[in-house]
């Protein structure tokens, strides 16, 4: 096998159909089994639509909802509005990462479902991998995609590991009388929420706060009426929408902090090189890149010569050059929300400096790719 890709998010999928379209033998490994929901905004920005199209990976299928403004709100219900420049579109993970497994098996990938990689070793210029079931197999390249947070972190000691992360996430699928084309986030104390149209009728509303919001209340749903309900906007959406899980999806030890984008010669992608805070949110475009710049660099490796220094030396730049500042901005910006006062004053200022706003969003989402 030439190439290994460990985890079945956006850029383990489309990096994996990208390199299988080039006649590379590709094999997948997914720790749950398609299709599953995620803890995710399930916002994309338009930025990604050429690749997807150039890899026959168009969500049109899906009928997303196209979004094209934007609405963030303070803990108090002040509102700041903008068009949103580039516009993007919204879609569940649980169909999305379906319609991209389907097209990867159509290309030839091998996808190794309900399969975890418990161990990652690196000698003789190949790599061996440790699977759940028990078995082993060889590869001469790997991508790490395989999210947020991961034993295999632990297991490759990389050094965000060791310190714990303060957030969690917590992500439900509703229905609620809101215009389809506008994606709003809305500030709490502690946290921050965002909600937009999906497929189908639907809207993803998900919120990232802390372990300690949650202990201080002890239940999600009594932190939800205690504090995110102060918010005016998430008190209507409580009362009034149609909530379409029995439970949440919740996620915790969620890491925004300066990973590595190759660990061990391992090219790591997506949120497993990176994650942009949710306010920015542009998370699943910077996946869906991040993919395709390593198949690039993978490809130029098998083409040229299986130079694995400049493989990674590639990649490295690459991403730094896409990603590294916008990662920068994102964790600037979230630093002006959270707390409640600082909330205030920040929506309170930026409402009346659209030139501003407009600037932020373009630093942390990117051009048409």
């Amino acid at each position: 096998m030439e190439i290994a890709v460990i985890g079945g998010g956006l850029a383990g999928l489309t990096s994996a159909i990208a390199l299988a379209g080039k006649g590379l033998s590709v094999t997948l490994i997914e720790k749950k089994s398609y299709p599953f929901h995620r803890v995710c905004g399930e916002y994309v920005s338009n930025e990604v639509l050429p690749y997807l199209q150039s890899i026959g990976a168009d969500p049109a299928p899906l009928q997303p909802a196209t979004i094209s403004r934007f609405m963030l709100t303070s803990p108090k219900g002040v509102t700041l509005e903008s068009p949103l420049d580039l516009g993007g579109f919204g879609v569940s993970r649980y169909a999305l990462d379906q319609h991209l497994y389907q097209i990867a098996l159509s290309r030839g990938v091998q996808v190794r479902q309900h399969t975890t990689v418990q161990d990652v070793q690196f000698t003789n210029n190949r790599f061996v991998l440790k699977l759940s079931s028990g078995d082993s197999m060889e590869s001469e390249v790997a991508l790490g995609a395989f999210g947020k947070r991961s034993a295999l972190d632990r297991q490759l000691q990389r050094s965000f590991f060791a310190k714990r992360s303060p957030y969690i996430g917590v992500k439900y699928h509703l229905r609620l009388d809101m215009p389809t084309d506008l994606i709003a986030l809305h500030n709490f104390e502690d946290g921050y929420a965002g909600i937009s149209a999906i497929e189908n009728g639907r809207y993803c509303f998900c919120y990232l706060t802390t372990r300690e919001n949650l202990r201080r209340h002890g239940t999600i749903p009594a932190m939800e009426q205690a504090v995110l309900q102060k918010n005016s906007h998430l008190r209507r959406i409580f009362s009034e929408a149609e909530f379409l899980y029995e439970q949440p999806e919740v996620i915790n030890e969620i890491s925004f902090a300066t990973k590595t984008c190759v660990e061990n010669h391992v090219l790591m992608c997506g949120d497993a090189a990176g994650m942009i805070t949710p306010l920015c949110g542009n998370g699943m475009a910077m996946a869906i890149h991040a993919g395709k710049l390593a198949a690039e660099q993978v490809f130029v490796y098998f083409e040229n010569g299986r130079d694995r220094q400049a493989l990674e030396a590639g990649y490295t730049h690459a991403w730094r050059t896409q990603f590294e500042r916008r990662l920068q901005v994102g964790r600037t910006v979230q630093r002006l929300f959270g707390s409640p006062l600082l909330s205030e004053v920040a929506v309170g200022t930026l409402r009346h400096m659209p030139a501003a706003v407009r600037l932020i969003m373009r630093q942390t989402h990117g051009k048409p790719f």
